[in-house]
């Protein structure tokens, strides 16, 4: 007969075959939704089933293996379903923004897409660039539809010129993309956006090459605290 200690260890170890077995779907399609070995529908099944095996143990007071054994499938499926719904936003980002200049990265839970300063604005202005527009169509569809995130926009300058209007402009123009995808329809409640002018660049700005990447939009995307993924 199994333990109370075993029926946790047997459950946990179900709950990562399990997460194995359901594989994220976009994975043979050049994507790469998680780094390491461990997609994320596994990794959330396992860690949320030895949360629900140890919680379902306490609360069966009676027959603590049972318990542990029904917490871990339940936990570890929520889990999982939450891992996979993550995946398969991050996949249709990057299907969404294919060859528009819009860079998608992940981690963990967090999805961060960068819009570089040359398909966004023209120079001096936070008005949105004609051509920018259907790629911010195609986020505010997206966004629309996997509603489970906060939506901070993050405007980003070189450090040409004085730091002052460098951070006037970078808030006006991570105010110019969250207003239009609120105009769009995207809940304006998860909405929020801030200007961090030249303080946070990801090059030199000795070069021209280098200020032209730091000229950029950033969206972040993080869980709503408490949200949960619709049922699979």
């Amino acid at each position: 007969m199994f333990t109370p200690r075993r029926l946790i260890i047997a459950a946990t170890a179900f709950a990562m075959l399990s997460g194995c077995a359901a594989q994220n779907p976009y994975q043979n399609q050049g994507q790469a939704p998680s780094q390491g070995g461990m997609s994320n529908t596994t990794k959330y099944g396992a860690l949320g089933a030895l949360a629900g095996a140890v919680a379902g143990a306490a609360i069966n007071h009676d027959n603590r293996g049972k318990g542990a054994l029904i917490g871990a499938a339940v936990a570890g499926a929520a889990s999982a379903g939450y891992g996979y719904y993550v995946d398969k936003q991050e996949a249709e980002l990057r299907r969404s923004m294919e060859g528009t200049g819009v860079e998608v990265q992940r981690q963990g839970d967090n999805i961060n897409l960068i819009m570089p300063g040359n398909i966004t604005f023209a120079t001096n202005s936070a008005d949105i660039a004609s051509n920018f527009f259907t790629p911010l169509n195609n986020l505010a569809n997206s966004f629309k539809q996997y509603d489970q995130n906060n939506i901070e926009i993050v405007g980003h300058t070189d450090s040409t010129g004085s730091h002052q209007y460098n951070m006037n402009l970078s808030q006006l123009r991570a105010q110019s993309v969250a207003n239009y995808l609120v105009a769009q329809g995207v809940n304006g409640a998860r909405v929020t956006s801030r200007g961090m002018g030249p303080d946070q660049p990801i090059a030199s700005n000795a070069t021209e090459a280098g200020r032209s990447q730091n000229r950029r939009v950033e969206i972040k995307l993080t869980p709503i605290p408490g949200a949960q993924a619709p049922q699979q």
